[in-house]
């Protein structure tokens, strides 16, 4: 089984963590919200509390296939003055795992100097925090182990995209099925 964390701090983007967690753990991974700020009970950028599974320091990220960082603000400030969740951002690269971030979360990764000769993306006007990155739009970008994304509009092709590089991409492709993405012309 994939085992997946999503780091939940103060301010953090409801829908890209949720979508991010829903998706994944349709697809059959194990997704673990992490709380990073000492309490469960997180409170998100648009005041939804949500109750993470564990906290950060009560967890082991050994077996993890994939950290993922939500945005939203303060929680990307917040992840950001975390600094074991740096050094395991830092090891996990290091070692050639996983690690995704979405939103504003990408500057995580640029000011922890992961992004340096990679390409990116992020929020639009988060760009300087992508320190090193050659800066792209994409909605997901792709760039051996770290995949970045930009912000709630794409939370869904997001999670689609670290859907089929956990499991592959008739996986992904059963899980757009099943949610209904992509279907046809926008209607009123």
């Amino acid at each position: 089984m994939k085992k997946v964390s999503i780091f939940l701090a103060e301010g953090f983007e409801e829908v890209e963590a949720l979508t991010l967690a829903d998706v994944l753990r349709r697809a059959g991974a194990e997704v673990t919200l992490v709380a990073v700020g000492g309490k469960r009970e997180v409170a998100g950028s648009h005041g939804i509390i949500i109750t993470a599974d564990c906290l950060f320091e009560d967890m082991d990220f050994a077996d993890m296939d994939l950290l993922l960082l939500p945005g939203g603000m303060p929680g990307t400030l917040h992840l950001k003055e975390c600094s074991p969740l740096v050094e395991l951002l830092k090891e996990f690269c290091g070692k050639g795992k996983k690690v995704a971030a979405i939103c504003a979360a990408p500057t995580v990764l640029g000011e922890a100097g992961l992004l340096k000769g990679r390409k990116a993306t992020c929020y639009p006007g988060c760009e300087d925090g992508l320190k090193g990155a050659e800066v792209l739009t994409d909605r997901v970008v792709i760039d051996g182990n770290i995949t970045t994304s930009r912000g709630v509009g794409t939370a869904i092709p997001f999670a689609l995209s670290l859907t089929a590089q956990l499991f592959d991409q008739n996986k992904a492709d059963e899980i757009r099925e099943s949610i209904v993405y992509g279907h046809g012309p926008a209607k009123n």
